[in-house]
């Protein structure tokens, strides 16, 4: 019997939870001639859920991931290794000629992909132009292509003014759709909401919110069932409250308990064994990350840490407060639901533990 739990990667298939009304809708869009912003904290499963939807309607896509773009001329290097993944060699040669700058495509002989590079002196923003056009020129009437900008906010870090070219190359193409995935809830709302950032109103803005409580236990439930007969309800109500029903964590923790009632046999207790388990087992990254935090910021995920809203905090001057949970948030550790709150259970288990 396989774990029945994934985490860490793209979840599809029997692996995948719910979000019935998030696919319908991200379905509509693929199905039009529009475009998708879909914005939440990090691991709440964007991709996921994407690549789901494009397995649906049976069309190529491209992915890729901005945190991995170093510069402009990288970008487009990186758009084009995504377009030979997807076509031949013979089909896109020709759609090349009205390249400006032509590229050196060579093969890696160690992950047998494909490599691509310019010359240091090309001018960036050109190679940019003709990566996107080609975007267009391969997809086809039947076959529309499907192109996933995952973390859309570092367009921001990337190169000044890539987002006012980028812009300027995306809204004249024509059987394409764009989905524009990002993280950082600030960011993404200042590109596509604020009236003078050049992507404002680009495409149908979606929130991803966490998996309902009832749905996210009957998936739960179901699939410790087996390995927990009789204690799966209590169990499964006890991850989920420990999780706060974040799709990464509970996944995260509901296999590690699957793995300790199937191979150990342990079923008293056995989330709170599951929690220390993972807790030990990223003991050391949990320690250099509490050594990188500045003195407020530890503050800040103490007050956490005990349920506690850290602009209520007397003690703390609410300006500097204010700007840790900014910063923290920006970086991923701290996220807001209803309230503030750690990102990652078993980190603020490990500070519970160790700075309390």
């Amino acid at each position: 019997m396989r774990n029945p739990f994934k985490f860490g990667t793209i979840v599809e298939d029997e692996y995948f939870t719910d979000r019935t009304r998030e696919l319908q809708t991200i379905l509509r869009v693929m199905n039009s001639e529009n475009h998708l912003i879909l914005i939440s904290p990090r691991r709440f499963g964007k991709s996921s859920l994407v690549i789901k939807a494009t397995k649906q309607v049976a069309r190529p896509y491209l992915l890729l991931n901005l945190q991995s773009v170093i510069n402009t001329q990288d970008f487009a290097a990186k758009i084009l290794k995504g377009i030979f993944k997807l076509y031949t060699w013979e089909k896109v040669k020709h759609l090349m000629t009205h390249f400006h700058f032509v590229p050196t495509i060579s093969t890696n002989p160690i992950t047998n992909g494909i490599d691509v590079s310019f010359q240091p002196t090309s001018d960036s923003n050109v190679l940019l132009e003709d990566a996107m056009a080609l975007l267009e020129k391969v997809s086809t009437p039947e076959k529309r292509l499907i192109v996933i900008f995952d973390e859309f906010q570092e367009i921001l870090q990337i190169a000044k003014g890539l987002d006012k070219h980028l812009r300027a190359i995306m809204q004249t193409q024509k059987g394409l759709n764009y989905i524009l995935l990002g993280s950082q809830e600030s960011m993404m709302t200042e590109i596509f909401e604020r009236k003078k950032s050049p992507f404002y109103h680009f495409g149908l803005l979606m929130r991803l919110n966490k998996i309902p409580f009832q749905d996210f236990f009957d998936y739960v439930n179901e699939r410790l069932s087996n390995v927990l007969p009789g204690q799966s309800d209590p169990i499964s109500n006890e991850i989920l409250s420990l999780t706060n029903c974040h799709p990464y964590y509970t996944q995260q923790l509901a296999s590690q308990v699957w793995e300790l009632a199937k191979y150990e046999n342990i079923s008293d207790d056995v989330v709170n064994v599951a929690i220390e388990r993972l807790v030990d087992i990223h003991d050391l990254d949990f320690e250099r990350l509490w050594l990188k935090f500045n003195r407020m910021d530890k503050q800040i995920l103490r007050i956490l840490c005990k349920n506690e809203n850290p602009l209520q905090n007397r003690q703390l001057p609410t300006s500097s407060s204010f700007s840790s949970i900014k910063r923290l948030m920006k970086m991923g550790y701290v996220i807001r639901d209803k309230k503030y709150e750690i990102e990652d259970p078993f980190f603020k288990q490990w500070i519970v533990n160790n700075q309390l």
